[in-house]
């Protein structure tokens, strides 16, 4: 049976899928009829010469993904003491909203360490091959491999956004993504993880825009402009 969907416009949708972390309900499964409609529109995404190279792990063994869990906690851990965590960057900002909605980010990203492990599903995209041992790979190559993949995982968050479930888009996981491998049997030298994405119903579905500068700040038309 189709799962309920929630009455949200195209731009409703596109402005208010957050990076769920402290709303995510560990206590209520999500259903493997809504990751399977989820994944029907993931893989109408574009992919780089339409190979669809793309494989995704679905991890709801509890054993599992406390050990993943963990993985994550232990990367998060150097990582927020570095200079471009999102505890530091922008700390010194004279865009006072800027600095605050950072705050409350990094708040939730130490939520989000600590309990990893306890979301009901989690999910690895995967693409096929290795570009960061390849002999001669270059920018070109990783666009275009990432390219082949990013958009199918963030097709699958906006239709489980539309569904009520949460998800947030991490990467620490990848420090250990060999053991990751290991654990769950993913073919380490064939294919290279992307993310961890941790997928939960929602605490309430009222998700509003973030606050963002002006788009100006970031455009520029015909030429670089500072």
């Amino acid at each position: 049976m189709p799962e309920l969907q929630l009455e949200l416009t195209n731009d409703e949708l596109l402005s208010t899928t957050r990076a769920v972390r402290k709303r995510l309900d560990f206590d209520r499964d999500v259903p493997m009829s809504a990751i399977k409609e989820c994944m029907e529109r993931a893989v109408q995404a574009p992919s780089g010469s339409n190979a669809q190279g793309w494989q995704f792990v679905f991890v709801t063994d509890k054993d599992k993904r406390e050990k993943i869990g963990e993985y994550y906690r232990q990367a998060f851990s150097q990582y927020r003491h570095m200079p471009f965590a999102i505890h530091n960057l922008h700390a010194d900002s004279a865009d006072e909203s800027l600095a605050t909605s950072q705050e409350r980010s990094a708040s939730s990203a130490d939520y989000l360490a600590d309990n990893m492990g306890k979301a009901p599903v989690l999910m690895i995209p995967c693409i096929a091959g290795r570009i960061d041992n390849a002999e001669g790979a270059n920018a070109s190559a990783q666009a275009g491999t990432m390219g082949s993949i990013i958009p199918a995982a963030w097709s699958f968050m906006l239709a489980a956004r539309a569904r009520g479930i949460g998800t947030a888009w991490t990467t620490l996981h990848l420090a250990h993504e060999k053991a990751v491998a290991e654990l769950l049997g993913i073919p380490f030298d064939s294919f290279t993880q992307v993310a961890l994405i941790p997928i939960a119903y929602t605490k309430g579905t009222d998700f509003k825009p973030a606050y963002r500068p002006p788009v100006e700040s970031v455009m520029h038309i015909n030429q670089w402009s500072s």
